[in-house]
């Protein structure tokens, strides 16, 4: 029932925006991207908890093209490590448009999803020969969408035949020292491919799902990056996915994202959910008219902006309960604890303690979900201060390396 709700607003949504929104233009560039239905609008959202929705065309199948930029830098990272990757490609926003020449003082391409920057990260993937690189490249974006991803032959022969821009674009990257291989074709061949593989709606929200949930795919719960890759991804995501009208997008929408000419866009609510949008006509900057509309339309009504105001968060201490005459004090603790949970749980404790003769401070994890370092950091410092102030700390039901960060066994 809750589900059903959920989709209802999604087709309420693209409903009104469909019938504000009659601007744009199919891709043409791309002579098999000009057969697109130009009123296929579809949206899907699936959750870090493993939960998915959708309203209009979202199965409907359409090639990823540069919407998949991101997940490939992803992978990139994962296996060189990010400072190897920016060795060959920056992560400054280029301000031109997606296909631009576009390389900085270093000779590098100004961020990995310009089509300069993504055909250098492409290369940059580990393997013998172009079509060892495409199947490593296809096997991890299938990671990505939790199924594995066909590909469109007749688009990528298409884009391969009409691609003379991207071999050139990487010929100067060839030139200028940033591809990671001697030879263009080796680059460009599994570029076009990676570009040329369907997906629907659905499937992207899961690869944005992918992102939030820090690298894991939260319907298989496999983990395809590490945390830091996905961090990284979706920073870059943040400043420069919407090439040159990234920064309006920043303004408007507040969501990492990446659009793709084939009329998709996966956008990103970090820790919380992925979003895909499918609607093939672009506007002049090469995004998806009606997507960049459906996100900032779900953006305004639902207050997903990055920079909104988050209310006041619940209080990490369930309950204080104070035994003065054992001389004890025990926290209960839930949910999440992050900086700012530890920050208060600090707070609190010391506030305790000014104001009560107890001797024996305990800390029950027992409600917890997750600890996060900054926060086992902090508890760590408390409680060897209170120690040192005569203060016995006891830490129950807690995650073995936070008993460990406090020097501590287990005490009830």
């Amino acid at each position: 029932m809750l589900g059903a709700a959920v989709d209802r607003v999604l087709a309420d949504t693209l409903r009104d925006v469909a019938a504000r929104i009659t601007e744009g233009r199919v891709a043409d560039y791309i002579p098999e991207l000009a057969d697109a239905d130009p009123g296929a609008f579809g949206v899907s959202i699936a959750s870090v908890l493993g939960r998915a929705y959708g309203a209009g065309d979202a199965d409907a199948p359409f090639t990823i093209q540069s919407a998949s930029k991101p997940f490939v830098y992803a992978f990139a990272c994962e296996e060189l490590g990010a400072a190897t990757v920016h060795e060959r490609v920056g992560v400054e926003p280029s301000g031109e448009p997606f296909n631009a020449i576009s390389l900085d003082e270093r000779g590098r391409p100004e961020n990995p999803f310009i089509n300069a920057g993504a055909i250098v990260t492409t290369s940059l993937v580990p393997a013998d020969d172009a079509d060892e690189r495409y199947r490593r490249i296809r096997d991890v974006l299938s990671r990505f969408a939790g199924r594995e991803l066909d590909l469109d032959d007749e688009v990528y022969r298409s884009e391969a035949k009409t691609g003379h821009r991207n071999r050139a674009l990487a010929g100067l990257a060839l030139a200028a020292g940033s591809l990671a291989t001697g030879d263009v074709d080796a680059a460009t061949d599994p570029y076009f491919r990676q570009c040329a593989l369907r997906v629907t709606t659905a499937d992207l929200a899961i690869m944005g799902a992918t992102l939030a949930n820090g690298g894991m795919n939260p319907i298989t719960r496999d983990r395809v990056v590490g945390e830091r890759a996905a961090r990284d991804t979706l920073s870059v995501m943040a400043t420069c996915g919407m090439y040159d009208r990234s920064g309006a997008w920043a303004f408007r929408v507040g969501m990492p994202a990446k659009s793709g000419v084939g009329g998709g866009i996966v956008a990103v609510r970090p820790g919380e959910f992925g979003v895909g949008v499918y609607a093939p006509p672009l506007d002049e900057a090469g995004n998806s008219a009606r997507g960049v509309a459906m996100l900032e339309a779900l953006s305004d009504r639902f207050g997903l902006h990055m920079f909104d105001h988050v209310a006041e968060p619940v209080s990490p201490v369930a309950e204080v309960d104070v035994d003065a005459e054992a001389g004890t004090v025990t926290f209960d603790l839930r949910g999440e604890l992050d900086f700012v949970a530890a920050e208060q749980i600090v707070h609190d404790v010391g506030r305790v303690l000014q104001h009560t003769d107890a001797r024996v401070v305990r800390l029950d994890f027992g409600d917890v979900t997750v600890v996060a370092g900054v926060a086992e950091q902090l508890l760590g410092e408390t409680a060897a201060a209170a120690e040192a102030a005569g203060v016995e700390v006891h830490a129950v039901g807690a995650p073995d390396r936070v008993l460990e960060l406090f020097g501590l066994a287990e005490r009830d």
